[in-house]
């Protein structure tokens, strides 16, 4: 049972891990892009509409595969159960760290990717004004990616392993 569960929770993490942290990187550059983009017509300002397309794909990909991946950490507990490690370290850590991952996701990118997402379509102002959100967002998503990749290491690496990784 132990091996089904690991492989639903190593497939939920790629399918669902993979594509969100993809998406929550591509969307500051772009935001960046069509936030200073546009042209006056008339003392309104026609923002790019593919960018804005573009942004909102990723806005919709990143809030969509956000809910996917509370399924990782489940089936990741249920492993962590079977296997009589939950109480080990490195695990502990990996949990702390997913748990920051999905704060960050849940309470920073996806309300700025919002925000940035709004101003996009609206006046010159509203677009300068959240210039600087775009370019916080930047380190913030790569923040994101960062604590993925850690708890990636250590699940790999599992520190006191008899494996001989």
């Amino acid at each position: 049972m132990n091996k089904v569960l690991l492989s639903v929770h190593v497939l939920a993490a790629i399918i669902f891990v993979g594509p969100v942290t993809v998406a929550a990187s591509m969307f500051p550059p772009i935001a960046r892009r069509s936030l200073t983009a546009g042209t006056e017509n008339a003392g309104t300002v026609v923002a790019g509409t593919g960018d804005v397309g573009v942004l909102r794909v990723l806005h919709r990909i990143s809030r969509g595969y956000a809910i996917g991946g509370l399924t990782v950490p489940v089936f990741g507990l249920a492993v962590g159960a079977g296997l009589g490690v939950l109480g080990d370290y490195w695990l502990i850590i990996s949990m702390v760290l997913t748990l920051a991952a999905a704060g960050v996701l849940a309470f920073i990118v996806l309300p700025g990717q919002s925000r940035i997402l709004a101003a996009a379509t609206g006046s010159q102002e509203q677009r300068a004004e959240s210039l600087p959100q775009a370019k916080a967002l930047s380190m913030t998503t790569g923040i994101f990616a960062l604590l993925w990749a850690v708890v990636v290491v250590l699940m790999i690496v599992r520190p006191g392993s008899t494996t001989g990784a």
